[in-house]
């Protein structure tokens, strides 16, 4: 290693980096855990709530949402739709596009997950300050858009 290269843990903001880090793989590990009872797993969270809030999506659109390639939706959704958690219509202007909709068992599911989730948001945030929740969000979401613009420098995004 060149005794010039600057090391992570010397750049100021390498705590912040580790700290965002670390908290997104233990909220992970604590909603999969709080999950299980469900027998769904973060990704299937994922998908049942932007499919409650927009129902009807394409798999396109719902794959673009989540930041996850294709192929992983093409593996995902023929497993949710085999528990009876959703269905995939073809749209009636365009039969090349399928459009996805919860079924009844899997909009239970969804709103028994979401409780889930609401609750577990309450119990780590509510210690901090309504204000400094917003800050942090505003944070993260400045970072979400310096990293989409690093993800479109590099290249398509996976299929």
């Amino acid at each position: 290693m060149n005794k010039n290269q600057a090391l992570p843990w010397d750049h100021p903001r390498f705590r912040s980096w580790v700290a965002v880090a670390r908290a997104c793989q233990l909220m992970q590990t604590v909603l999969t855990r709080e999950l299980a009872a469900l027998d769904i797993k973060p990704p299937h969270l994922d998908i049942l709530v932007n499919l409650y809030r927009f129902e009807g999506i394409s798999q396109q659109e719902l794959a673009r949402k989540l930041l996850v390639g294709r192929s992983n939706m093409s593996m995902t959704l023929p497993q949710m739709e085999k528990r009876g958690l959703v269905e995939r219509i073809g749209d009636k202007k365009d039969k090349r596009v399928l459009r996805l909709h919860l079924t009844e068992r899997g909009r239970t599911i969804a709103e028994e997950a979401m409780a889930i989730q609401t609750r577990l948001i309450e119990r780590t945030l509510s210690n901090e300050p309504l204000e400094q929740c917003m800050a942090m969000a505003e944070s993260m979401e400045r970072l979400i858009v310096t990293l989409q613009a690093e993800m479109r420098e590099d290249g398509p995004e996976p299929a």
